[in-house]
Parts: C-alpha cells; sequence; structure tokens
C-alpha cells in the first residue's frame, strides 16, 4: 500500500459516495474534506450529473477558494472551479441526434438530453419517475418535448435512456450493438441508459486531467459505487470501493470503506491522506 502521504488527490463520486441516502455531504466528511484542502491537496467530483447538478455541492466544499475540479457528464466536460476555465468538453456528434431518438422510440423507452444552454432538461416523458428524479437531484428545471427531433438540433453531452432496469437490461445490448464503436453505451443507474461519446468515461477523463496539472495516478484516490465508477476504480493509485457500491466495483476496488451514510469518505480521507 503507498503510504499515505504521498495521495495528492481524490476523486469522489457523488450519489451513493460522496453523499449519504438524503443526498447531503454529512458534517463529518465535510470536515475532512475542507482540512485536506486546507492542506493543499484536490478534491475532484466526478459524476455523470450534468455541470449544474455537481456545483451546489461544489460550493459547499468550497471548491472555488481551493481549486479544486468537477469532471461533469461522466467525463464529457472538466472544469476548473478557481478560474471556470473548461479544461475538456466533448459532445455527442450533432449527427446522431436522430439515430438515438429514434433507437429509443424503437425499444420503447423514455428520452432525456439538455437544451442548448445546459441549464434544463429535456424529455419526451416528463411524467416519468426516472425523470423527475434526474431533476429533483440536479436542481433542474424538466421540459416536456414531444418532439425531440425539432427541439434538438445542436450537439448535446450525453443522452439518457430511462426505463425499470429489468427492461432497460435487455435493451442495453441492442443499442450498444446499434450505435457502434465509436460511442459509449453504459447504465449509470438501473434505470438509466447513458449514450456518451466514444473515449468519455470517468478514468479516461481523470487521465486527461492528471496530465493537465502534472500528477500521476500513484497519487490519486478514487472512490466509487455505481457501474459508471468502476474504470476509475480500477485506474486510481488507490481504488475505494464503497460498503454499498455494486459488485464488481467492489471487486475491482484496492479497498472497501464504509458505506455513504457511515462517513465511509471520511473513513479514506483520515486513513490514507491526513
Amino acid at each position: 500500500m503507498t503510504e499515505k502521504h504521498s495521495f495528492e488527490i481524490i476523486v469522489l463520486d457523488l450519489d451513493g459516495t460522496l453523499t449519504n441516502r438524503d443526498k447531503v455531504i454529512t458534517p463529518k466528511t465535510k470536515q475532512r474534506l475542507m482540512e485536506l484542502q486546507e492542506r493543499g491537496k484536490k478534491i475532484v467530483l466526478a459524476s455523470g450529473r450534468p455541470t449544474p447538478g455537481v456545483l451546489p455541492l461544489a460550493r459547499e466544499l468550497e471548491l472555488a477558494k481551493y481549486g479544486s475540479y468537477i469532471l461533469s457528464f461522466n467525463g464529457g466536460r472538466i472544469t476548473n472551479c478557481k478560474t471556470g476555465e473548461i479544461i475538456f468538453s466533448r459532445s455527442l456528434p450533432q449527427e446522431a441526434n436522430q439515430k438515438i431518438m429514434r433507437l429509443a422510440e424503437e425499444e420503447q423507452v423514455g428520452l432525456l438530453s439538455y437544451d442548448e444552454a445546459g441549464a434544463k432538461l429535456l424529455t419526451n416523458q416528463s411524467d416519468s419517475p426516472y425523470a423527475k428524479l434526474e431533476a429533483r437531484i440536479n436542481s433542474m428545471e424538466l421540459v416536456q418535448v414531444d418532439d425531440m427531433e425539432a427541439a434538438i438540433t445542436y450537439p448535446v453531452p450525453k443522452y439518457l435512456m430511462m426505463e425499470d432496469g429489468d427492461y432497460l437490461a435487455m435493451v442495453e445490448p441492442c443499442v450498444k450493438a446499434a450505435m457502434g464503436k465509436n460511442f459509449s453505451v453504459y447504465r449509470s443507474e438501473p434505470f438509466f441508459l447513458e449514450v456518451l461519446p466514444r473515449g468519455i468515461d470517468k478514468a479516461q477523463s481523470l487521465e486527461r486531467l492528471l496530465s493537465h496539472i502534472g500528477l500521476s495516478r500513484e497519487q490519486m484516490i478514487a472512490c466509487g459505487d455505481g457501474y459508471n465508477d468502476l474504470t476509475m476504480i480500477q485506474y486510481a493509485g488507490l481504488g475505494v470501493a464503497m460498503e454499498n457500491a455494486v459488485l464488481p466495483v467492489r471487486k475491482a476496488a484496492d479497498f472497501i470503506t464504509y458505506s455513504n451514510n457511515d462517513d465511509g469518505v471520511a473513513h479514506v480521507v483520515e486513513k490514507f491522506m491526513l
């Protein structure tokens, strides 16, 4: 195990990792993360959420003051919180929009994406519990759009296909096959199937960030619980699974910490970084 003081950066998934079941950062976890930044170490909030959905937590942890980072859209965008500079950004090619929309129609799943400013959620199923959940988590307005093809005529960072988990598990291989090798297709939640540009996942974007700031993966800890955290947990110098993580993530991790309801992140910070 690498000695604790050589870790300079900690990457945190949000839902199920940094935040507890009530979607809040507990006082103990917050305190440890503030101590960490006081010592000059960096935090990256790495989420499938759009950037506006990550900002409230970034503000709570004062990432702008300490020059930490947001990795949003599962790695589709990296933002320096201090300067507001977008270090990396990649969207889906505009010509893929129609194909993805028609695929969602064929597979009979709901579809969710973003307005051009990235400030609102657009969906063809605003009454879907999954669409409502996404809007609530991100504190974003949900807009019903009956004709997605007419509404989204610009490149977007990603699409979310929505349906219950058992059904989506059957849809996933069909969508992967239809989209082909130039796209990343994976489930971030049992009820969300994400379609992103190829080469967009948390690990590949963290590699871009590390090279930008001059740190190595050996200096990085990554904590997560979901399928979309698997790549970064395998990539990091120390890959940490939450106790509540899905089985493949627990199996891939170097260390399993307490659950997100029991200050699992604080435990990692105390053990390996402070």
